[in-house]
């Protein structure tokens, strides 16, 4: 069975790699979508985020990348995938995967599968990534490699062995990269989005 893994992944984390070797270990076949939205404003363009991704999973058999723009349901139906794999981490990421799932099960009977993540990435995300990077923190154990070469060039200040203080964990905020309906909305949005619902 072939399933989606969609994200903006910008960029991808660890955390995203272990929701993609899960459900490729459950389904077989993984397809990982990366995003896009013109109206919103990105470390990485769209061209550098697909090839990220395209290197962060080149040693995973079963698994391929590609662009996605539009909605996600046509995106899915347009190859045959009846399902979409996502990562929750707290119980706001729920409340706002449930919206979801029922509006893409509503506008194309896609079915989503929810994968807790592990207990390790529980408060990893490319929102906090960004923050720390740009604030000359060390992130690379929390993305592929290819992924902090990137970003060290992207933040030649940001150096790979700058310490955490007294052994704290820079990222643990908050969490939650997740997908809207049309494939593309991050964490920070998520939390802005609930709160309007209020």
């Amino acid at each position: 069975m072939k399933v989606l893994v969609p994200g903006s992944f910008d960029p991808i984390t660890v955390g995203h790699l272990d929701i993609v070797r899960r459900a490729h270990a459950l389904f077989g076949e993984v397809v990982v979508a990366i995003g896009n939205n013109s109206t919103k404003s990105y470390l990485f363009s769209f061209e550098e985020r697909v090839a990220l991704v395209e290197g962060a999973t080149a040693g995973l058999g079963g698994i391929t990348v590609e662009a996605m723009d539009g909605l996600l349901v046509d995106f899915c139906n347009d190859r045959g995938i009846p399902a979409v794999v996502k990562g929750l981490r707290f119980g706001a990421d729920f409340d706002f995967e449930l919206q979801m799932a029922h509006m893409n099960e509503e506008m194309g009977g896609i079915e989503t599968v929810l994968l807790p993540a592990a207990r390790d990435h529980v408060t990893l995300s490319s929102t906090i990534i960004r923050q720390v990077v740009r604030l000359g923190g060390d992130v690379s154990p929390y993305v592929p490699a290819n992924v902090a070469v990137a970003l060290a060039e992207k933040f030649p200040a940001a150096t790979s062995d700058a310490p955490s203080e007294a052994g704290e964990d820079p990222l643990a905020v908050e969490a939650g990269d997740h997908q809207q309906v049309d494939g593309d909305v991050d964490d920070g949005e998520r939390h802005r989005s609930r709160q309007h619902q209020r």
